[in-house]
């Protein structure tokens, strides 16, 4: 800090170090107009007769970063106001879903502290008097923390619940014939129960014994509460962990700027499932045309940008008036994010008003819809889906699922490891083809199928600044990584045949 204070010191006037802080240090800081302590000598300058400006509702409870999915991560300034409305709204929520949060209750925490969904929850579950245990840290103890911990509130982003939705399919799978017919005939009979209006836990209270019991055990056997947020959850995969947890699953849609979940589905009505539900008490809600895009609010089906109003939005990005402007307009914050009002008064979202491109063509591509349908293709892990707007065609960075890889080289006889299997030009037009069937089974149109691939042996990770801590891509930062390879792509493919390439 010092090499570089002469730079800081039109704002900073105070270091306090933690540890010692030695003579020759104080003098170097002094000489640039700034004091240096030690926290001993800085704790030794107060006074226990100083009395503390009263709280009021309106004053900075907490600055709560931005992932920066898009550009520098961007500082949001969230009220006492906002933060208190935003638990009582939860809690009227779980009031109405019979699932009041009690003092016997434990929540497991392994969602990063610095993200608004999970100091939230944390918030919420002080001001109930329940449990927090917080995991190790990694990733690969998640499962064993859950045991450990045996948690009855459950929180976690899409890409957690879909980690878990296929390692359930998976052993499945290998039960046998018998099982999976058992298990499918049950799935079947619960959903129609759950589909005609009843509650969770009276649709097949038997089966859920018999049948559905060894998943709810997979998540610690206690878990009644479960939430999903940060990105939207796969519709298949909610009515999956809907039918099979033994818990309520709700599904919520927020951001950093409105202090966590503004929607949220209801528990029990299962005609939200693959919607993000109704707005929260404390929000207005309304849908803003974007015509360019063919989103009109005022048409048969509304759709348009989410805009928001309400006690629990932000006042604002530090020291960004420019910012704060652009999207707060009239007091409504607008989102950024494409909704689709339903039938029922639930919404959907259906689009990002950003992650939009246009191919050469004059054709739009929702990267995102792209990506959670290639995401359902069972050989993957994650997929980035790219396209160059002087280009026709897409290309894509995929992260194969290392054991079905490994599997389908050892039915093949394919030698070699992961590593080397990502390099086989066979392993590599066997996962294009996979994936642009899966594209065709969900009725991808043809200049949203994949032209070439390259195949990643390490999964996206935040050391290399390529996901945000809730596992969103970061896009910049993987077109910079990936940048040669893509460039390889779209030259390959346009010299021939579609291509698939290794690293």
């Amino acid at each position: 800090m010092l090499a570089c204070l002469s730079n800081c010191v039109s704002h900073l006037k105070t270091i306090v170090s933690f540890g010692m802080v030695t003579e020759e240090q104080k003098k170097c800081a002094e000489e640039c107009g700034v004091s240096c302590f030690s926290w001993k000598e800085f704790v030794s300058l107060g006074t226990s007769e100083y009395k503390l400006q009263a709280k009021e509702k309106g004053d900075t409870c907490t600055i709560m970063y931005t992932s920066g999915t898009t550009g520098d991560p961007k500082g949001v300034l969230l009220t006492n106001e906002a933060v208190v409305a935003e638990v009582f709204s939860i809690d009227k929520l779980l009031q109405e879903s019979d699932k009041v949060v009690t003092e016997w209750d434990t929540y497991f925490s392994f969602l990063p502290l610095a993200h608004i969904f999970d100091q939230i929850i944390e918030t919420y579950c002080i001001y109930k008097g329940a449990s927090i245990g917080f995991w190790q840290g990694d990733i690969k103890y998640l499962v064993e923390d859950i045991h450990v911990l045996k948690p009855t509130i459950f929180c976690a982003v899409p890409r957690v619940f879909d980690r878990i939705y296929t390692s359930v399919l998976e052993k499945i799978s290998k039960g046998g014939p018998m099982n999976q017919k058992i298990f499918q005939w049950a799935y079947n009979y619960k959903l129609n129960k759950l589909k005609k209006g009843r509650k969770h836990h009276k649709a097949a209270p038997f089966l859920d014994k018999l049948v559905f019991q060894k998943i709810k055990e997979g998540l610690g056997g206690r878990v009644r509460i479960m939430l999903s947020g940060a990105a939207p959850l796969s519709k298949h995969v909610e009515e999956f962990f809907r039918v099979t947890s033994c818990s309520i699953l709700l599904q919520g849609y927020g951001l950093t700027e409105s202090c966590a979940g503004c929607f949220t589905s209801i528990p029990n009505v299962f005609s939200m499932v693959g919607t993000v539900g109704v707005p929260v008490a404390a929000i207005e809600a309304r849908l803003e045309s974007v015509l360019e895009m063919g989103y009109d609010s005022l048409s048969s089906t509304p759709r348009g940008e989410i805009c928001l109003r309400g006690n629990t939005l932000f006042s604002g990005y530090c020291k960004r008036q420019d910012l704060t402007d652009e999207v707060l307009v009239d007091g409504w914050f607008h989102t950024g994010d494409i909704g689709e009002w339903q039938p029922n008064g639930a919404m959907k979202i259906i689009d990002r008003k950003k992650n939009i491109f246009k191919l050469s063509q004059g054709e739009y591509i929702a990267v995102e819809n792209l990506e959670n349908t290639y995401n359902r293709c069972p050989i993957i892990d994650s997929i980035w889906v790219y396209g160059n707007s002087f280009e026709s065609f897409l290309v894509a960075v995929v992260v194969p699922n290392k054991t079905t890889l490994e599997d389908w080289a050892e039915t093949h006889n394919k030698s070699g490891d992961y590593q080397s299997l990502c390099v086989s030009p066979r392993a590599r037009k066997y996962i294009l083809d996979e994936l642009n069937s899966t594209g065709k089974k969900h009725k991808l149109r043809g200049f949203e199928m994949l032209k070439a691939i390259h195949l990643e042996p390490n999964p996206f990770n935040i050391e290399r600044d390529l996901i945000t801590p809730t596992f969103k891509l970061k896009r910049p930062q993987l077109l910079k990584y990936y940048e040669e390879y893509i460039d390889q792509l779209y030259n390959e493919a346009k010299g021939g045949a579609t291509i698939a390439r290794g690293m």
